[in-house]
């Protein structure tokens, strides 16, 4: 009965909702049924008001400002007096029911505001993806190893949920702040109009917190102008400034203003950069110890650098020219480019002079982002520390040096690049050329072609069409005198990869009389060449000492109190070093994902021409480069050189007596054997040949027996080193080993004690006179006699070629005789009669006797000279001396027995063939004791020695040019380096799309 009454007037109720839908008017309460306002209004009294749903209008939310909340009225409801009942049992149970609905209901809502809430700071946050490398890796793989859906079912209840919230009101206030702090030129936006990537990004951008930050900066930038305007209202009459003083004061309270948000606003990111330093600081170092262990990978801009070295040691002999973008660095000398240079690497790392050209070759200054600010050069692993006033010394001394180096005799400048590396926290990443400053006279000292040389230079650099042209112009010269724009213009005239640097602004404020010539230059209006970019920047004080803090220091409070952009002629983007770093570094990045892909098709275009060449000339050689040949020859001089080991004891006994005795023979048989065989007795030819023998032995012959090992020794090896192994043979490492050669002779010195053991030995062996057996007195009676005839032979050829032909020779080769010859021919008759005469005569004519010999000569009707008579007579008495030491040789053969009997009753003395024993066995002594020091020492030196002129040889890349020809050498070498530089362009390439 009771659930029918409800039901009915339930019925009564939806009723009178459905008869007032549509009159605008609030139904009483009063209206309802007794019963339905019982059960479903149980806390209706007659003393309390229900509170109607509260009507909240629909707001965008933003992210600067938090509305709040609108305060609601109540519902104006009239109540009316109304019977009261007593359902206690259903007013209890309706308030059980409804604690736990409101119960559920609070904990449903309060994750739904959870979800809602974190769904709108999703969208608030800007899209980080093209700062992906700021952070690790690791961190980016955050959200496949933790589900962040489980984590907002899981959220606890609503009350512990707001504690964990951040507080949105103080949220609002900061953003409200950072309103005020922004400026229309912020780094944040693009230094300049060329680097925008257009519309598209612009919609990317303006999403979230960016979007808004975009939209107040244009507002800030309409007020600016809008002050401009009022500005040059201002000015455009002394009758107007009057009737306008108070507009004045408004203008100028809003450029203050305008400067000082601007000045917050810098300061504000200088703030926020330095953290982000350190932060990133402590991941790179973090992520050095390896404690995340993950393999690292090579930065970007380092393997772009490798890629440019690479290239600047190709020869572009196949038309692919190097294109790739640098950023170079031109300007007047003296105009400020090393100091911007040092300004953006962020460390004082080059010498410095006044007025002195320092530059004296291209430096490639690769800036790249690391731990620690650290430099080293390509070719050296030294890491040089910046934060220390030591290494950065060292730093600039070793540049300054190899600049020096670089130098050649009579040149000023050199072409050659000197290539560094510049790493630490927050640097630009990018790759610099610093070139030396343009000149226009050339002064005392200079080579006469230093401006061309530096012109040429410049302009090989600019000339690339995706290089990058950062012209410094020094602001505190007059603008007429500059050079460097004429030859930028010519190189760039459309201005479309040309950034303007002016230099020394602070300077410029105080010399230049008229302040809108800085605006001039600035807005590109002055000079004839256009660019992407125009920036002023200062630069320090111009000491030299100066810190890069402090010049950073000096150059905000230079731009802060600084007239050019309180009169907005400067905008606060185009100032600053750092903005201009940011700039530079967009522009060169936009240039190389525009045309790095281009460059590496030409290159592998190439590589297949150069193949197919190889193909072509050489199908069955190997593509060995000049570094792999060398290594080849040097295993095989290297071979050789062990050869020199095999070499029997024999064969190096016999060369070295041999030419031992052909080298000494002339001054034993001139010197020792003939003046010993003028005298007149046995005893007196013994006592001369001992007291000759030792002077010799003391003074000259152990010197002339280390030569003859020294040249037996250059000999054997020459005769291995060019000796042509068949068809193996490879000609192209003949200039090669025949370097090797002459170094290694040139090197090598025989041990000096070699000279005293030897000359002990000799003296040992020429004291023996006692010859044991008759084979070693038939062996020196050989010796003799082949030592005689040798040199009788040669005294024969010496007498006809004084007398000429004799008349066979005459008759059956029809030549005749000269004059001189007939003269000598009639002196040679004369004096053969005064041997015949006397066969004991003496060794010397006397001057009687030559008299003789004259006046006979004089009545035939010849004139002849005593000077002539003498050196004919030497060779007359010498052959006839010869023949009879031959025929005594003959007769000494049966003397050994004599011999043994000291010649004792005999009347044959074979004394000369004792000598000749003597000599021939001071021969053999000295030959096997020179052997010795060859195989034991001398060849293992020289061993060494050549280990060391290969080692030398293997540095020095100049050397190996020039000794390893050749169009098989060059092809093999360009198609390295071509492959080489288009596998680390394709690994770059493929690098810098993982990095989009």
């Amino acid at each position: 009965m009771w659930r029918t009454r409800a039901a009915s007037a339930c019925v009564i109720c939806r009723s009178l909702a459905n008869s007032s839908c549509g009159i605008k008017r609030k139904s009483p309460l009063q209206n309802l049924h007794l019963v339905c306002r019982s059960i479903h209004h149980p806390y209706y009294p007659s003393s309390k008001l229900q509170r109607p749903p509260l009507r909240i209008s629909i707001q965008l939310f933003s992210s600067l400002n938090r509305l709040p909340l609108r305060k609601t009225k109540l519902l104006n409801v009239k109540y009316g007096y109304q019977f009261h009942r007593n359902f206690w049992l259903a007013r209890l149970a309706s308030r059980l029911l409804k604690v736990r609905y409101l119960i559920l209901g609070s904990a449903v809502g309060g994750g739904y505001t959870a979800k809602k809430t974190y769904d709108q700071w999703k969208d608030m946050m800007p899209d980080l993806d093209e700062y992906k490398w700021i952070i690790p890796d690791f961190v980016w793989e955050l959200d496949e190893l933790i589900d962040f859906e489980k984590l907002i079912k899981a959220l606890p209840d609503a009350d512990d949920l707001a504690k964990l919230l951040p507080d949105f009101d103080k949220i609002g206030e900061s953003f409200a702040s950072l309103k005020g702090f922004l400026s229309p030129g912020a780094p944040g936006e693009t230094a300049f109009r060329a680097t925008d990537q257009g519309y598209d990004n612009d919609k990317q951008f303006k999403k979230g917190l960016l979007g808004e930050l975009i939209l107040l900066q244009q507002q800030i930038q309409q007020h600016e102008e809008e002050a401009r305007r009022a500005t040059g209202q201002y000015n455009m009459g002394s009758s107007q400034q009057k009737r306008k003083v108070s507009d004045k004061e408004k203008i100028d309270q809003l450029q203050e203003e305008l400067l000082r948000t601007q000045l917050k606003y810098q300061r504000m990111l200088e703030r926020l950069e330095k953290e982000n330093k350190e932060l990133r600081k402590l991941v790179l170092q973090r992520d050095d110890k390896g404690i995340h262990q993950r393999k690292l990978k090579k930065s970007l801009i380092d393997m772009y650098s490798e890629v440019l070295d690479i290239l600047s040691d190709y020869d572009a002999s196949y038309n692919t020219q190097d294109h790739l973008p640098r950023v170079v660095v031109v300007g007047d000398q003296s105009a400020g480019k090393t100091s911007v240079l040092e300004m953006i690497a962020q460390a004082r790392i080059f010498p410095r002079g006044s007025g002195e050209m320092m530059t004296r070759s291209p430096v490639k200054v690769t800036l790249s982002e690391g731990p620690h600010h650290v430099a080293l050069f390509k070719d050296s692993s030294r890491e040089f520390d910046l934060t220390k006033e030591e290494d950065l010394a060292a730093l600039r001394n070793e540049i300054e040096i190899r600049m020096r180096n670089s130098v050649k005799e009579g040149c000023t400048v050199s072409t050659e690049t000197i290539s560094l590396s510049v790493k630490g926290p927050g640097l630009q990443r990018m790759v610099l050329v610093d070139l030396p400053g343009v000149i226009s006279t050339v002064t005392s000292g200079m080579a006469p072609d230093t401006k061309e040389t530096i012109f040429s230079i410049s302009k090989a650099y600019m000339q690339n069409p995706n290089a990058i042209i950062l012209c410094i112009q020094d602001g505190s010269v007059d603008a007429e005198r500059s050079i460097v724009t004429d030859l930028v213009s010519q190189m760039d005239p459309q201005g479309k990869r040309t950034i303007f640097v002016l230099t020394k602004v602070d300077l410029a404020e105080k010399n230049v009389a008229s302040p809108n010539r800085i605006q001039q230059i600035i807005e590109g209006k002055l000079f004839p060449m256009k660019a992407l970019g125009y920036f002023a920047v200062v630069t320090g004080k111009g000491n030299s000492s100066e810190s890069i803090e402090s010049i950073k220091e000096y150059e905000e409070e230079f731009f802060q109190n600084s007239k050019l952009l309180k009169t907005s002629m400067l905008k606060a983007h185009q100032v600053t070093t750092k903005n201009l770093s940011l700039a530079v570094s967009d522009c060169f990045w936009k240039m190389v994902r525009e045309s790095v892909e281009q460059q590496a098709d030409a290159f592998k275009a190439t590589r297949f021409n150069l193949e197919t060449e190889w193909k072509n000339n050489y199908p069955r050689l190997r593509e060995l480069d000049r570094n792999e040949l060398f290594e080849k020859a040097k295993n095989e001089i290297l071979d050789e050189v062990i050869s020199l080991t095999q070499v029997t004891p024999k064969h190096w006994e016999e060369i070295l007596e041999k030419t031992l005795w052909e080298r000494v023979s002339t001054h034993v048989i001139e010197n020792i054997y003939l003046p010993a065989a003028q005298t007149t007795n046995s005893g007196t030819f013994n006592t001369t040949v001992d007291i000759k023998l030792k002077q010799w032995t003391d003074k000259q012959l152990p010197n002339k027996a280390v030569e003859v090992a020294w040249e037996t020794l250059q000999e054997e090896f020459s005769r291995f080193m060019t000796e042509k192994k068949g068809q193996e043979h490879d000609d192209i490492f003949d200039k090669l080993k025949q370097a090797v050669k002459e170094e290694t002779i040139k090197r090598h010195k025989w041990n000096e004690r070699a000279e005293d053991s030897l000359r002990v030995i000799q003296h040992n062996a020429l004291e023996d006179r006692s010859i044991s057996d008759k084979q070693q007195w038939d062996a020196a009676i050989h010796f003799m006699e082949e030592t005689l005839q040798s040199r009788l032979k040669d005294t024969e050829s010496v007498i006809e070629d004084m007398v000429g032909p004799d008349w066979k020779k005459r008759w059956l080769h029809w030549v005749g005789r000269t004059k001189e010859q007939n003269i000598r021919n009639e002196t040679k008759n004369e004096l053969e009669k005064l041997i015949k005469c006397n066969e004991d005569h003496a060794a010397y004519l006397a001057n009687d006797e030559v008299t003789t010999v004259r006046k006979n000569l004089e009545a035939r009707g010849v004139t002849v000279d005593p000077c002539l008579i003498k050196d004919t007579w030497h060779q007359i008495y010498r052959r006839f001396f010869l023949k009879s030491a031959l025929n005594h040789c003959n007769l000494c053969r049966r003397g050994f027995y004599y011999y043994q009997r000291h010649f004792v009753d005999s009347e044959l003395e074979c004394n000369d063939v004792v000598l000749f024993w003597r000599i021939q066995r001071m021969l053999a002594i000295t030959a096997n004791t020179l052997r010795q020091q060859l195989t034991n020492t001398e060849v293992r030196r020289l061993e060494k020695n050549v280990k060391e002129v290969l080692e030398d040889f293997a540095e020095d890349n100049e050397k190996k040019v020039m000794l390893l020809t050749g169009k098989r050498v060059q092809l093999a070498e360009d198609l390295k380096k071509v492959r080489e530089i288009q596998e680390k362009l394709e690994a770059f390439i493929e690098a810098l799309h993982q990095e989009k």
